[in-house]
């Protein structure tokens, strides 16, 4: 069943008048306010730079406040996962830094800041991952493959599972993949996730993706002023009682279904599941300020609570979204 969108402003977004005098890039959104703390990262540690993949690893364990500038470039083919610690920002130095052929972890931590990092081909594997950790900003990265060896040659590029929370994805390129963002990994970890996985996404660019921008299950994403290119199966996905506030997000080219909150696993997602899909509970979705969907379909099922963001936000026009976010997104921008 498919019912019409309905249009709700939240009292607490401020819609900039002029979004080009001067891009706010800073942080917003469940990082900043939540009952744990403003996400700070190595704030008040020393900062080091690192050009190596052992001073690498070294930086970024334990659990004291460091920065750590990553320099060059970084081959994590066939090496164990970079593990981050608690109170870490790991940020690339000048126009970014790049990793390939593998991702980063983040397990039972809090306080970390991901900026200016690009990611590419994770074999088998997330970009990143945060499981069962707290206050995390991942923000002005990119993050690509390729569509050509199917759904599962790579994984997600950001997942945020087993009872993570108070996360901001901001400002990030995700790009040429197949499953780009999941929220809450497993419908059977429902007692895990549950009361969790409280995430913002805003003003990131998707182009040329498969599904899930994002996918979530039994949290509540809030999910504002992203731009959508071709997102080719299904882009904003909310099921398994999961709740979702959808605004000021605009959708271009060829996306064949923008938003849902049918419990159905399409097959393009998950096709080792079935080939006819993975049935799993509905979800919900309230729509804000107005979205721009162009040609892509919606299938919302049923409306949720989730209707207010607890939080100030600036929200950009919708019809400077395009812009703002081509210009101001991904790595070097900072």
């Amino acid at each position: 069943m498919k019912l019409n969108p309905i249009v709700w402003l939240s009292s607490l977004a401020i819609v900039q008048a002029n979004p080009f005098s001067k891009t706010d890039f800073s942080l917003q959104g469940f990082a900043k306010d939540n009952p744990l703390g403003v996400t700070t990262g190595g704030k008040g540690g020393r900062t080091t730079t690192v050009s190596s993949l052992p001073a690498l690893r070294t930086a970024l364990a334990g659990t004291d406040p460091l920065t750590v500038v990553a320099k060059g470039s970084f081959n994590l083919t066939g090496v164990t996962r970079l593990r981050i610690g608690s109170n870490k920002s790991l940020i690339g130095h000048e126009k970014g830094a790049k990793f390939f052929g593998g991702g980063m972890s983040a397990v039972n931590q809090t306080n970390i800041i991901i900026r200016n990092i690009q990611i590419s081909y994770a074999y088998d594997n997330d970009c990143i991952t945060l499981q069962n950790t707290t206050r995390a900003w991942i923000d002005h990265n990119e993050f690509f493959s390729d569509l050509e060896h199917g759904p599962d040659f790579y994984d997600g590029q950001v997942d945020l599972v087993r009872a993570t929370d108070w996360v901001t994805v901001s400002w990030n390129y995700f790009h040429d993949h197949w499953k780009s963002s999941l929220v809450g990994n497993s419908d059977v970890l429902r007692e895990v996730d549950e009361g969790h996985l409280h995430i913002t996404y805003h003003h990131n660019y998707w182009r040329n993706i498969g599904t899930r921008g994002p996918a979530g299950r039994f949290g509540h994403q809030h999910v504002y002023n992203n731009l959508y290119r071709d997102y080719l199966y299904q882009a904003i996905h909310s099921r398994s009682d999961n709740q979702m506030l959808v605004e000021g997000n605009v959708f271009r080219g060829n996306t064949r279904e923008a938003v849902s909150t049918y419990g159905l696993v399409i097959p393009e997602d998950s096709p080792n599941a079935c080939v006819c899909g993975d049935y799993e509970l509905d979800g919900f979705v309230n729509f804000g300020a107005k979205n721009d969907f162009g040609r892509a379909g919606i299938n919302v099922t049923q409306w949720g609570n989730f209707k207010k963001a607890p939080y100030r936000y600036d929200l950009t026009r919708l019809s400077d979204v395009e812009k703002v976010i081509v210009k101001g997104a991904g790595i070097g921008k900072i």
